[in-house]
């Protein structure tokens, strides 16, 4: 096949959105094959993260029509100049978070934030600017531009993404499990490993129990973690979580006039020693930097705030030795550690399974919007070949 279609367009099914909020609609289109810099992918596998579904509602946004998608798997099909660490063949994983390896952000191990190549949330390739999909609905010789998505635009039989946004990983590596790692379970996982880092027989809270947050417990669990308390509204959230190491649960709408905060630091005798929120609320954030432990609690803020609300602290809190960090990507280093993630998991080491709750053909993909609107389960894996 990449024989046949190496330098040329290819005509392929993808999931066009032409409108915020509007269900995704299969239709043919042309992919151009890769420019400098650039990797086309034959995708295999696909899943629906929480941040397409928070653009796709978004209103007043440029840029449409578009194709979503950035958790992935697929095989590199053909590669632009310049290209020479994937090849034709390769199984790989794009991710949104580019890493050029290069420039001294990448360089260095305090930074997963690539200086060189810039994220970008929607348009066309980072580099260039210009799109390599185009609509073909108004017939083969007037095609329209379909603008890129997180830098992967995975729903679609074929997509292209420049190579600061794309890992080989190993061949042996289930496609569907390889595709949780794109986004939010490395995220997870990440943030405790990465960014708090956090060590054998310390105390962990985390603020909501989606997939990232119980990635978050995973990645807690791995790291040997003693206490990893869960708070969620969700009762059943606390046997999923048990899985991956959650030991307690809370649920706010049991603690009465108490408020959170205050329960935990009666469980863990003054508070935590790392606090994760993961829902995207700032009311959150402060209880959970409340809930951190004086002298060296570290509260990780993965959630993007929902209303745009600002965090409120107390400098008396912060003067306590008390620390607040951000993380994005869980602050992994994709093309290094998103094939050590792989490993852990083909060793046994780290539990990825129990995030696939569904499975859709792609020419249902609606049905994966239609779970996450009406919160049913975590991860709903979207096989291309179905």
């Amino acid at each position: 096949m990449a024989e046949q279609t190496k330098g040329k367009p290819i005509r392929c099914k993808a999931a066009v959105c032409w409108n915020p909020g509007e269900a995704l609609v299969i239709e043919e289109i042309e992919v151009a094959p890769p420019e400098q810099w650039e990797v086309r992918i034959k995708v295999i596998c696909t899943s629906l993260c929480h941040s397409d579904f928070t653009f796709w509602q978004l209103k007043g946004q440029p840029d449409f029509p578009r194709i979503f998608g950035h958790e992935a798997v697929g095989v590199v099909e053909s590669v632009g100049e310049g290209v020479d660490e994937v090849k034709e063949g390769d199984l790989v994983v794009p991710f949104f978070l580019p890493e050029c390896g290069d420039c001294a952000d990448c360089k260095s191990p305090k930074s997963n934030i690539c200086g060189k190549v810039i994220f970008k949330v929607t348009g066309g390739m980072i580099r260039s600017g210009t799109t390599r999909f185009s609509a073909l609905s108004r017939g083969p010789d007037h095609p329209s531009p379909i603008y890129h998505v997180l830098c992967v635009s995975s729903f679609s039989e074929y997509t292209v993404v420049d190579v600061a946004n794309v890992v080989k990983i190993p061949s042996d590596m289930p496609p569907d499990m390889a595709c949780l790692l794109s986004c939010g379970i490395s995220t997870g996982v990440g943030a405790a490993w990465k960014v708090a880092n956090v060590e054998a027989g310390s105390t962990v809270v985390i603020f909501g129990l989606g997939t990232v947050g119980l990635a978050v417990a995973e990645g807690a669990r791995i790291q040997g973690a003693s206490k990893i308390i869960g708070v969620d509204l969700n009762p059943q959230k606390f046997e999923l979580g048990q899985v991956y190491g959650l030991t307690d649960f809370i649920n706010p709408k049991e603690c009465g006039d108490k408020p959170v905060h205050e329960v935990i630091r009666e469980m863990t005798d003054g508070g935590v020693d790392y606090c994760f929120e993961c829902v995207g609320l700032a009311s959150l954030m402060s209880e959970a930097f409340l809930s951190s432990r004086p002298g060296w609690g570290k509260t990780i803020i993965l959630g993007v705030e929902m209303h745009g609300a600002p965090i409120s602290i107390s400098s008396i809190e912060i003067l306590k030795g008390k620390t607040v960090m951000g993380s994005l990507f869980g602050g992994i280093k994709p093309k290094s550690d998103i094939p050590l993630l792989a490993n852990k998991y083909l060793k046994k080491e780290l539990q990825l399974e129990g995030f696939v709750t569904h499975e859709v053909s792609f020419q249902d993909i609606n049905k994966a919007f239609d779970l996450m609107l009406q919160g049913e389960g975590l991860r709903c894996i979207i096989r291309m070949d179905a």
